[in-house]
């Protein structure tokens, strides 16, 4: 089977070459705005699947994989901050709290139209942190195209006291244990 992932993230292409399985990507092209008032969860689900779709018509053949994640404290959403300064500002609203992390999955069988999805959550439990720690952070990571301003497989370790989930390569944007387990519904078993 052709396997195909629908993201340009270097972060995800990371993660899957751990599976072992030859891959080919694929840059989709949607709309990743959020509808008025839609649930976090809702909005990765629907993200991850209209990745995925959006590969079908290049790859008629193939098993595409979707992936969408965005962060909540309560309930308000924090995407990608983009700048120095929203990261800062997502940074000091989780400072001593809990973020949830939605990760939306799709499997896409793009050739007999059959469409696996889960959202995944993960929390990650913030270290109360002072207006320095979260500049020097910052400073140092620029973690600017990531959902709540950090690294978690780089310095963003030391912002946090505890992590919470079912899979830690969840948290970085592809929950592989979730996709083995898609993968294998389809046919393609692993190890």
């Amino acid at each position: 089977m052709r396997v195909v992932l629908a993201s340009t993230s270097p972060f995800r292409r990371q993660l899957l070459e751990k599976l072992g399985i030859p891959f080919e990507t694929f840059s989709p092209r949607v709309d990743e705005s959020r509808f008025t008032g839609e649930p976090a969860s809702d909005l990765v689900e629907r993200l991850a699947e209209a990745k995925a779709r959006a590969a079908g018509s290049a790859f008629p053949d193939g098993l595409i994989i979707g992936s969408d994640q965005v962060a909540s404290i309560g309930d308000e959403v924090l995407g990608k901050p983009g700048n120095r300064e929203n990261a800062i500002a997502q940074l000091t609203a989780a400072s001593g709290k809990t973020v949830r992390f939605h990760t939306g999955l799709c499997l896409y069988n793009a050739a007999s139209g059959t469409c696996r999805t889960v959202v995944e959550p993960f929390d990650v439990c913030f270290r109360t942190l002072d207006s320095e720690q979260i500049s020097r952070y910052v400073d140092r990571e620029q973690p600017f195209n990531c959902a709540g301003s950090f690294k978690s497989e780089g310095y963003g370790i030391t912002l946090f006291s505890a992590l919470h989930g079912r899979d830690p390569n969840t948290l970085i944007g592809l929950p592989l244990i979730g996709l083995v387990e898609m993968l294998a519904a389809e046919g393609l078993a692993l190890p």
